[in-house]
């Protein structure tokens, strides 16, 4: 009987602290960061991809594709930006996730919710809000190459078909000019027959269509999470809000049974010194 009473308390310390972890916030926090972390490394190794593709096969003249160029190393530098931010943004809303629990499942404890404590979970909710607007439109953006790589690689499989083999292959183009991606003056701007079929067959062509899909995928995700995110905000934002109003009512019933116990006790006092 004296070994199990530390074990038996080590176990209830254990289960006590399980119970106030916040596993949705864990779930879509881990959810959020694979996403953010697929796309932003994958987007970023397929720009370089992209670049040297271009540079080598559509636009050889450096000037042409300055611009260009600019806004890759631009989107690689918003890339930095975006992972350290939703790094850090992710261990707030777990953490935020740790307050609200603690506040919901120790209701009857000394554990108080304040007015600022609703004000940041309410600040978080419209914050992931509007963040997963932006998202959407990050996750509509990404497909865009996957199109364009797309497109280039039908081509290509076109080019290999046996209908293919009866005419001309060399009629066959692609002209990435007519995306915008670089200027018409651009030489040569287009890849036709054999020179297409051999960027489609160099290894950064292959990698960086497979890395925007994934990039498009961890977009997708990281939507996936924020919507995550949002729901559990405001369910935990409710639970304050329910929790607060708990808080006060016990306080004024202890109040009015502190209150009730002086007025009996005066009673009493009045009622031995009379008699």
């Amino acid at each position: 009987g004296f070994g199990w009473k530390p074990q038996h308390s080590c176990f209830e310390c254990c289960i006590k602290c399980l119970g106030g972890v916040p596993y949705a916030s864990l779930v879509a926090t881990i959810l959020c960061f694979s996403g953010v972390a697929l796309f932003c490394g994958c987007g970023h190794v397929a720009l370089t991809g992209t670049l040297t593709i271009l540079e080598n096969h559509f636009s050889k003249v450096t000037s042409d594709h300055a611009m260009l160029t600019d806004v890759i190393q631009l989107m690689q530098y918003v890339i930095y930006g975006i992972a350290s931010f939703f790094f850090l943004y992710g261990i707030i809303l777990l953490a935020e996730g740790f307050y609200t629990t603690s506040a919901v499942k120790e209701l009857h404890s000394e554990f108080k919710t304040t007015i600022c404590g609703r004000c940041i979970s309410g600040m978080f909710v419209f914050l992931t809000y509007i963040l997963g607007i932006a998202w959407l439109g990050v996750f509509g953006f990404s497909a865009v190459p996957v199109f364009l790589f797309y497109n280039i690689w039908s081509t290509c499989n076109a080019m290999r078909s046996p209908v293919a083999n009866l005419t001309n292959v060399d009629t066959i183009c692609v002209d990435v000019r007519q995306y915008g991606i670089i200027p018409w003056n651009a030489s040569p701007g287009k890849a036709c027959g054999s020179t297409l079929g051999d960027i489609c067959n160099t290894s950064e062509f292959y990698l960086s269509y497979h890395l925007y899909i994934i990039a498009c995928a961890g977009a997708g995700a990281t939507v996936i999470a924020l919507i995550h995110f949002l729901m559990i905000l405001s369910a935990n934002w409710a639970y304050l809000k329910d929790a607060s109003r708990m808080h006060a009512y016990q306080d004024i019933k202890l109040k009015e049974e502190q209150e009730l116990h002086d007025f009996t006790s005066r009673s009493k006092e009045c009622l031995n010194s009379y008699t």
